[in-house]
């Protein structure tokens, strides 16, 4: 026997608070509500943007990899309070050390994914408009995390620490 998950009402969807986490049911939640907060960003990236399913689809993506599996599985962070660092840290640093095999077209891939949900954010005022030149820089500072990754693969000894603290995760 199947148990229904509970229909989830745009209102709780766009509340900045319901994505707060310092519980494990706050986590689930937060989960639950991003999930579908996704799947009105990809809506509205073909309805609005007219972008092709397979690029809609691919930002959809990355926007999901950096909110579920960073900010709200790892750094237990509600996504809308959101700050270069904190996206300089996935990109310089995270992805590079928990990815198999990091290379650029994938991360390269997923920022752009990352900025256009956060420009759809922005557009809806769940974060501060002004603020996405920033969001924006960081992520396209692509010669930045290119040179992370190459210097990450190119590590020998005990050089992680100090490749570590050169873009620390927090």
């Amino acid at each position: 026997m199947t148990t229904l998950e509970p229909k989830i009402d745009k209102k709780q969807i766009y509340t900045k608070a319901n994505y707060s986490i310092r519980t494990l049911d706050d986590e689930i939640r937060a989960d639950r509500l991003c999930q579908q907060l996704l799947k009105i960003f990809f809506q509205e990236l073909l309805d609005q943007k007219n972008l092709e399913p397979r690029v809609a689809g691919s930002h959809a993506h990355g926007a999901d990899y950096f909110l579920r599996n960073y900010m709200i599985d790892h750094c237990r962070e509600n996504i809308f309070i959101i700050n270069p660092e904190r996206l300089i840290a996935f990109a310089g640093n995270w992805y590079i050390v928990s990815t198999l095999e990091p290379n650029m077209v994938e991360l390269e891939s997923l920022l752009q994914g990352i900025e256009s949900f956060y420009a759809f954010c922005a557009a809806k005022k769940l974060i501060d408009p002004s603020s996405m030149s920033s969001i924006t820089a960081a992520c396209f500072d692509l010669s930045f995390y290119e040179k992370r990754i190459a210097d990450f693969h190119a590590l020998k000894g005990n050089e992680f620490i100090a490749w570590n603290q050169a873009c620390p995760l927090h």
